[in-house]
């Protein structure tokens, strides 16, 4: 099937109920089993890729984790930090070049070799021993760059190929798809940690970790599905970083999409920190974040519906500014109670958040044929600099009242920017 040449009139008018509809034009089902089973697909492979990099804080940490107590002992917690740093942007960052795979008719080959590298780089991880000379090296290259470039190649593109069946829906199914990486970051913390921690020890447990995900992903490979066809004329990357770059509209979400991930990663990286250095157990700030994901699992699965009613640009500019409020909470932050509250309420409102950015990026996107390469620019412009520069704020003295005044601040400015662009 063929789309039709006035694709781009036709994104403009598809929010408009009194013009031709989008889905139809294009005849993209809104159901059924293949559409439905590409968003299962994708929900498998956002729990096995950002899912699994939440349970970063098992292998680096004090007590319950690996690398600072047992396998890396000679590295500094900073230098071990780096692992998780690069891997986390390299997965947004090559997402810009995935994603545009993707528009180009790569689907296929770019998730296989994602997902079998995924796989390969955990057993790799598994090989690694306590304090050889060489283990260090291995463990940044296996975990740090290898799982950050194969996860990078599956990321957007499980998001991106939504559009190809979804256009009243799409907030909906996206909605599904990204709250695999949530109810990853509930599960594979807990699980890692029980085998790590258990019998199995580091390398049987990551070897079984792997095993897991690796069964799952080629579920996902089975189930996922393209429908439109690739560009008829192949258009540059550079026409598109230009074009996109030109877009007052668009870039006017990458940069509120940025603001927001301030917020968003402070919140992520420094709760349990926050919580500890406040006198609680060690045991309760590890499942701070186990309450986040599961606030952020049900946000993401409910936005995708309110904004059936309310409007996508709607449901992100309320959900960000209630979420900026709970932000500014954590001034206060004192007791388990205000931790759970805070961690399970800022958890739903930033999951609807995030759960509409995919969507808004598809609407902004003229082109449909560019939608893989506009959602991995837009990724790797929010996702990069929330976590150092909110630690610039902290300090190593903890001043969290600047952080949070910081992030809180920062976070609702996604709404003047929506509503401006």
């Amino acid at each position: 099937m063929q789309a039709p040449e006035n694709v781009s009139q036709l994104v403009k008018d598809a929010g408009n109920p009194s013009l031709v509809d989008l889905s139809d034009a294009l005849g993209l089902p809104e159901g059924g089993f293949e559409a439905w089973g590409t968003v299962l697909g994708s929900f498998l492979i956002q729990f096995c890729g950002f899912g699994y990099i939440s349970a970063y804080g098992v292998f680096q940490g004090k007590h319950i984790y690996f690398y600072t107590q047992t396998y890396l002992t000679n590295s500094t917690p900073s230098a071990i930090a780096w692992i998780g740093s690069v891997n986390a942007f390299l997965i947004l960052s090559v997402g810009i070049v995935s994603g545009r795979m993707v528009d180009q008719g790569a689907f296929y080959p770019v998730m296989k070799i994602g997902c079998l590298l995924q796989c390969f780089f955990l057993f790799m991880l598994s090989l690694t021993k306590p304090d050889g000379y060489y283990q260090a090296s291995l463990i940044f290259l296996s975990q740090g760059i290898g799982l950050g470039i194969a996860i990078g190649l599956t990321n957007v593109p499980s998001i991106a190929i939504v559009s190809h069946h979804f256009q009243r829906r799409r907030a909906v199914a996206m909605g599904i798809v990204v709250a695999g990486s949530s109810l990853g970051a509930i599960l594979h913390p807990v699980m890692l940690n029980n085998l790590i921690n258990g019998r199995l020890g580091f390398a049987n447990g990551v070897r079984a970790s792997a095993a897991l995900n690796g069964g799952l992903l080629f579920i996902a490979n089975l189930l996922l599905r393209t429908r439109l066809p690739p560009q008829s004329k192949a258009v540059s990357y550079t026409r598109v970083l230009r074009n996109s770059s030109r877009d007052g509209a668009y870039m006017c979400a990458c940069v509120g999409m940025a603001a927001f991930e301030f917020g968003y990663f402070f919140e992520a990286f420094y709760l349990q920190l926050d919580s500890t250095l406040h006198g609680l157990s060690q045991g309760f700030s590890f499942y701070s974040l186990t309450i986040f994901s599961s606030g952020s699992f049900i946000g993401r699965l409910t936005m995708g519906f309110v904004s059936a009613y309310v409007g996508i640009p709607n449901t992100i500019i309320g959900s960000s500014l209630i979420s900026s409020a709970v932000l500014f909470a954590m001034i206060d932050l004192h007791s388990a109670a205000s931790v759970a509250v805070i961690a399970a309420s800022y958890g739903f409102f930033s999951g609807g958040v995030v759960a509409m950015m995919g969507p808004v990026i598809s609407i902004l996107t003229p082109e449909i044929s560019h939608i893989g390469a506009r959602i991995g620019i837009a990724f790797a412009i929010a996702g990069n600099l929330g976590a150092p520069i909110c630690g610039t704020f902290l300090t190593s003295h903890y001043i969290w009242w600047k952080a949070v005044i910081f992030a809180g601040v920062s976070e609702p400015c996604q709404a003047p920017l929506l509503v401006f662009g």
